[in-house]
């Protein structure tokens, strides 16, 4: 079985290191997602977007803050941006930030800063939720990497650069929700609920993430809430 092209891994056993640390963690805070292994965490925050003829602009969260007069930063939720809920505010963006989905071009980005921060870039795991559903044949079948707060994940088998497959059958769109390197040397989240992604990882792989201006984010703390 495949998921995106890419070999369904049975081996979750895997990722147990993953699910223990989480279970540690505070709920509602970094370290429910991310283990608290690392040196350091990012939250990458996922763009808005404006439409341009028949392409997709990427929008960042503090070009929406400036015309709003807000405020991007590393706790700050998408609503306190925009001041409350908002479906559009053209000609700023016209579609907000996706929820629970890396969006492939910011995968790419991210992928290859982490392809250079890892000793197993072509030895990579990735999660897709299982409660998307899609074309999972049964419950228990392929077997789920468990994770607290039903977030379980079926796992895939890839290299860094992989991060942009789209994991669900089309027309559906849907990024993977965990992924990490053989060699563990990082660890990244797209929560289900969520419009950022999370990064755990050494301290020069995060500030390598945060350095570029390609890749939208803000250091963060294991024990800081999520946004």
């Amino acid at each position: 079985m495949q998921l995106g092209g890419l070999p369904v891994e049975t081996d979750v056993a895997q990722g147990v290191w993953i699910s223990s640390a989480r279970r540690r963690g505070e709920p509602g805070t970094v370290a429910a997602l991310v283990p608290d292994v690392f040196e350091a965490c990012a939250r990458v925050l996922h763009p808005a977007v404006r439409y341009a003829g028949q392409d997709d602009v990427e929008v960042p969260w503090a070009e929406v803050a400036a015309h709003n007069g807000t405020a991007a930063g590393p706790l700050a939720p998408w609503d306190a941006l925009t001041r409350g809920p908002v479906d559009c505010q053209p000609p700023v963006w016209d579609d907000g930030p996706s929820e629970g989905h890396l969006p492939a071009p910011l995968a790419g980005r991210l992928a290859a800063v982490l392809a250079r921060h890892t000793a197993t870039p072509e030895q990579c795991l990735f999660g897709r939720w299982d409660g998307f559903g899609y074309d999972l044949p049964s419950p228990d079948e392929p077997p789920r990497l468990l994770l607290r707060g039903g977030q379980d994940v079926v796992l895939v088998r890839g290299a860094v650069g992989d991060a942009v497959r789209n994991l669900a059958p089309e027309p559906h769109e849907q990024s993977a929700n965990l992924w990490w390197p053989g060699d563990r040397a990082w660890c990244v989240v797209t929560d289900v609920d969520l419009r950022s992604t999370y990064v755990g990882g050494s301290a020069a792989c995060i500030a390598a993430v945060l350095a570029g201006d390609d890749v939208e984010g803000f250091a963060v703390a294991p024990g800081d809430p999520v946004a």
